[in-house]
């Protein structure tokens, strides 16, 4: 077999070719689009046959594109994170940096590790990234909007007091309204400009939520019933985790979510672990407020689990809650398995 380790760029993608020992094969530079991607498949499948492996630098944007157009040929692809192509590069004895240097780094971290995730084409996870991304830039629009309206507000009246959250409410978006239309100055015409803005992000992020929503609930029903999971959370995890099925066991996913502790001893402290700082901080984030939310509910198993962790084993509320994140991590990969066995059997169903 042979991997080809690719380092992408906006405008061109360099890929490097090794044998199972990691030497040099190959080397082809293509412009990055859909066409510059096929000559590089056609010139690897000349070269060096069928049995391809592809190691891409996880950039997100700059390599989704790539791994589509892969997928879709047909070709098996993993995801190399740039850490692990940096501390391969650091150890090599080539000297500087440049390209083909980085893409053979990415090579070779394939052939060192066996076990990393493997990229999928799954449109279900992808949309709803897509969906939360944009709520959640036009979320950071608005609190901005808002802010420099509170200031010109301030300017205006000090006497006017009003919390953030207020103005993302329609009473209070038309109260304000109503309020600057009996003053006069461009401070109350800016402001009132930047309210209209407000009322108009307010309602394409309604609308998303809604959008998001309706999607969630037909893909996620089994994350959805987890306590202290909504739907917003549930599509965070679903699109950040971009297919549960290439995780080869929990294990795997818990360290992608960062909730996986990191040994830390030596001698007389056996077992201390530490923080793991890895990992996909938006999918720990998700785990974290889920978790948060369980040690708050009553009665619930998240709350009974995190008093025990303190109570009988001594641990501090931060260890306790970093310790109910584990366990969540392994809750939510079961549950995203059933929704996704159920959705396969629901489409495999449709199409008897």
């Amino acid at each position: 077999m042979v991997v080809l380790g690719a380092d992408v760029h906006k405008r061109s993608h360099t890929f490097v070719a090794v044998d199972d020992r990691g030497r040099k094969a190959g080397e082809k530079t293509v412009p990055a689009t859909t066409e510059g991607h096929l000559k590089a498949l056609a010139w690897a499948k000349t070269n060096f046959g069928e049995d391809l492996l592809w190691g891409i630098e996880d950039c997100r944007n700059l390599s989704a594109r790539l791994e589509r157009d892969l997928l879709s040929a047909g070709q098996k692809v993993v995801r190399v994170a740039p850490k692990l192509m940096a501390h391969e590069r650091a150890g090599a004895r080539t000297q500087g940096k440049s390209d083909p240097i980085d893409a053979l780094a990415v090579a070779r971290a394939v052939l060192r590790h066996p076990d990393l995730p493997v990229a999928a084409h799954d449109e279900v996870s992808r949309e709803l990234k897509l969906l939360v991304d944009r709520r959640e830039d036009l979320v950071a629009q608005r609190t901005s909007t808002i802010n420099r309206l509170l200031g010109r507000i301030h300017e205006l009246d000090p006497t006017q007091i009003l919390k953030k959250k207020a103005l993302t409410r329609a009473k209070a978006q038309t109260a304000m309204a109503a309020w600057l239309a009996t003053i006069d100055g461009l401070l109350a015409e800016l402001a009132t400009d930047e309210l209209g803005d407000i009322i108009r992000l307010t309602l394409s992020i309604n609308e998303l939520e809604k959008r998001i929503g309706t999607a969630v609930r037909a893909v996620a029903p089994q994350l959805l019933a987890l306590p202290g999971c909504a739907e917003l959370t549930a599509a965070k995890i679903v699109g950040e985790t971009a297919g549960i099925t290439r995780f080869k066991n929990e294990a795997a996913f818990a360290c992608h979510t960062g909730t996986a502790p990191i040994p830390v001893w030596s001698g007389n402290t056996a077992g201390r672990v530490r923080l793991s700082r890895a990992g996909n901080r938006q999918l720990n984030a998700a785990l974290y407020r889920i978790a948060l939310t369980q040690t708050r509910l009553a009665d619930s198993p998240g709350q009974t689990y995190y008093r025990k962790r303190i109570d009988q084993d001594g641990k501090t509320k931060a260890e306790a809650l970093r310790c109910l994140k584990r366990r969540l991590a392994r809750v939510v990969y079961n549950r995203l398995h059933a929704d996704e066995q159920s959705r396969h059997h629901t489409h495999q169903t449709a199409a008897a």
